[in-house]
């Protein structure tokens, strides 16, 4: 993510150069740019580099990989005593925690960065609180 990906005055975020090889356009909560803010402000090393996030040791003045970010997440996680490995959880729990809120799945699905509903479906089946609201008793049992 380069610093010209942030519109701040619009409150967007571009996402380009991604695993998906298309571009999107994504609001960006007031929160999250308070946090980008701030990092920008306080922490980020000093660069001529126009990358959001920089490697704060050698080699300097170079972009994060994702080699970065997992090797973050996962050291977090053990910060927490988590069990979990994937950094894939984050975005079970982003989903789950919108379907919660009560977000419609084609803002999830653009969240998410799917092309197609039914792949953000899979997010439905562990909101079991709504699913119980609209599940038929199982035949044969005791109502």
């Amino acid at each position: 993510m380069q610093l010209n990906d942030i519109n701040w005055s619009n409150g967007t975020i571009n996402l380009v150069g991604t695993k998906s090889r298309r571009a999107d356009t994504l609001p960006l909560p007031v929160s999250t740019g308070a946090a980008l803010a701030a990092y920008l402000r306080e922490e980020r090393p000093t660069t001529s580099n126009r990358a959001v996030f920089v490697r704060h040791v050698a080699p300097y003045d170079k972009p994060i990989t994702t080699k970065s970010v997992v090797r973050a997440v996962l050291a977090g996680y053990r910060r927490c005593g988590w069990t979990r490995t994937g950094v894939h959880i984050l975005r079970h729990s982003a989903a789950t925690r919108l379907l919660r809120a009560g977000a419609p799945m084609k803002e999830i699905a653009d969240i998410l960065r799917h092309r197609s509903l039914d792949t953000s479906a899979i997010y439905a089946k562990v909101d079991l609180k709504n699913l119980s609201a609209v599940a038929l008793p199982w035949p044969g049992s005791a109502q």
